[in-house]
């Protein structure tokens, strides 16, 4: 299997960074010209090639979802993190609810359109060595989406699982966002397999697996007590996380 890895990594690799390299510009166009809506549109359209990208590593991404997310509500997924490639899936199949992330202040410069996507999307850019700095943006991040209509993703174990094994969540961020918005929607998400991607290390990337990100009843937060509801969210996250 491992010798695929070293056979296709390099072909996935400068189809990944062609696209971020061709999205970039595109994204700068739709925020100049169609705004903020017009710059979310374009970064649909390049997290769908990025997901279907994934195909020349023969890696399939799949969503599973048994359940009615409500679209007149603020939605706040909650979700086990794997890797880096859990984002553009959760950006595509949620699209119509126009997801936005809380995310380390690195990413916000240097990577090409994944930078720019996060300092113009609406994203939350955290400093995790500052404090205040992150409570700030957290509470600008919990106010924006609730007055936009947008939900948000945060990954509470904080960095990835680099073998898939669950990490204890961290409250805080979480507490903060369901401060701001009482009347959400909590929708938890377990991901599989992601991992995966960098079994090997950052080379050769993981081939011929499937990715599946599988949603779990909403939890409305009306009524009830917060440290209930994040208790009960990161149990059926991990309760469905296969090793």
């Amino acid at each position: 299997m491992k010798f695929f890895s070293y056979i296709l990594s390099p072909i996935f690799g400068l189809v990944f960074f062609l696209l971020l390299l061709i999205f970039h510009p595109l994204q700068w166009l739709g925020l100049k010209l169609f705004s903020q809506n017009g710059h979310q549109k374009v970064v649909d359209v390049m997290c769908w090639f990025l997901v279907k990208g994934l195909l020349f590593l023969g890696v399939t991404v799949k969503l599973i979802n048994k359940h009615n997310i409500p679209k007149n509500k603020t939605i706040i997924f909650v979700s086990n993190h794997q890797g880096m490639f859990d984002i553009p899936p959760i950006i595509w199949f949620f699209r119509k609810y126009t997801p936005k992330f809380v995310s380390k202040k690195e990413l916000g410069k240097g990577i090409p359109s994944i930078s720019f996507n996060l300092r113009h999307g609406g994203a939350a850019l955290i400093d995790r060595k500052d404090r205040g700095q992150s409570i700030r943006e957290l509470v600008k991040f919990s106010k924006n989406i609730n007055e936009k209509s947008w939900s948000a993703v945060i990954f509470p174990e904080g960095t990835r699982s680099r073998n898939g094994k669950p990490k204890p969540f961290s409250h805080g961020g979480l507490k903060t966002i369901f401060h701001y918005n009482p009347e959400a929607i909590v929708v938890p998400l377990t991901i599989n397999n992601s991992w995966k991607l960098f079994r090997y290390g950052k080379y050769p990337l993981g081939v011929f697996f499937p990715i599946t990100i599988e949603t779990h009843e909403p939890i409305s937060l009306e009524g009830k007590k917060v440290e209930d509801v994040i208790n009960k969210t990161e149990q059926v996250i991990i309760k469905h996380i296969k090793e």
